[in-house]
């Protein structure tokens, strides 16, 4: 055997002996991460505070509803539920931090629907995709709007606002809280599926509404039930209906618009999301959590009578919420011809 031969079955041997130890070197580092992941998985969750983010000031239905839960929560999971306010861009900003949070459980955000299926479509500012920069937990209630008008109007429900609005174009006047917003599309979308027209009166909030209407100087307002139920109860508006697919318990004699425009709905909802890629036993833990604390009496009875809806359901169904939600407004958004803003 010559010399380059030998040279060339140890340069042979010498190569797979190399080869040998990278992959020794892979599995190590494998094993290594694997044990790392796993020593993380197995430390109890939740081990420190969860901080829930509400995208809106303090007093707002989702913060209310999210403050009656929280010490419930404390109670059974050991540790403290601190909410936090980060109000601005309609709901926006709030959404935007907890995307970038880290996907650990300890940062998640209460959504609705405006800020998570209808915002995309209408705001040229969004910097989240709500598809996927989140991981839904679980959709906590649903809430139906009201529609209200100034007791002197000539027409005292639905029927007969569809009628004074074809017999009058243009000059049926209906407040929303703002351009592009949920209670806004809601009424397009009764417009479009009435065949009658209005003049929208756009406002930078709820806060004017109600007294503007009151006040005489808008005939017609679509917002928010809970805000509306003081001047609705003391008789300074009148509701023509709700938005609910059905009539609710707390407004037996208040007929869902449906019953005079067939197949109408116009729902809202609040729920918990957490940032992408959050593992999943935190995400079905925060579910069962969250459930049982808006099942509890003294937290569902508070917020029923605030017009919401229990809703108990997993987090595979509140994701099927979402996108479908997603998919009605992208389609109504064009459908109206609504340029995003």
């Amino acid at each position: 055997m010559t010399l380059a031969i030998v040279a060339r079955k140890m340069n042979r041997r010498n190569r797979m002996r190399i080869a040998r130890m990278r992959q020794l070197g892979v599995f190590v580092l494998a094993a290594f991460a694997l044990g790392f992941a796993s020593a993380a998985l197995a430390q109890p969750y939740p081990a420190k505070p969860i901080k829930v983010v509400i995208p809106f000031p303090p007093g707002n239905t989702i913060d209310i509803m999210t403050r009656l839960a929280g010490p419930k929560m404390t109670e059974r999971m050991g540790q403290q539920i601190i909410v936090e306010n980060r109000p601005g861009a309609s709901g926006m900003l709030g959404l935007e931090f907890v995307a970038r949070a880290a996907p650990d459980g300890y940062t998640i955000a209460a959504g609705q629907g405006g800020n998570l299926t209808v915002l995309p479509h209408t705001s040229k500012s969004i910097t989240y995709d709500p598809l996927k920069d989140f991981a839904p937990i679980a959709v906590s209630t649903t809430n139906y709007l009201g529609i209200v008008a100034n007791p002197e109007v000539p027409f005292k429900s639905v029927a007969e606002m569809i009628a004074y609005a074809k017999a009058n174009p243009g000059k049926l006047t209906v407040a929303t809280n703002g351009e592009g917003g949920f209670p806004h599309l809601a009424f397009e979308h009764l417009r479009l599926m009435g065949g009658f027209t209005f003049t929208h009166i756009p406002y930078k909030g709820s806060a004017a509404i109600a007294t503007d209407v009151i006040g005489g100087q808008v005939q017609a307002a679509i917002d928010g039930i809970t805000g509306l139920t003081p001047h609705v109860r003391s008789g300074r508006l009148r509701l023509l209906a709700i938005t609910n697919r059905t009539r609710v318990p707390l407004w037996p004699d208040t007929p869902a618009a449906a019953e005079t425009v067939g197949g109408y709905e116009s729902g809202g909802w609040f729920g918990y999301v957490a940032p992408a890629g959050t593992a999943r036993a935190i995400i079905l833990k925060l579910n069962d959590e969250i459930n049982r604390a808006m099942k509890l009496p003294d937290v569902s009875d508070k917020l029923v009578t605030a017009g919401l809806i229990i809703v108990a359901e997993s987090p595979e169904y509140f994701g099927e919420v979402i996108r479908s939600d997603y998919t009605k407004y992208g389609k109504l958004v064009r459908d109206i011809g609504f340029q995003p803003q």
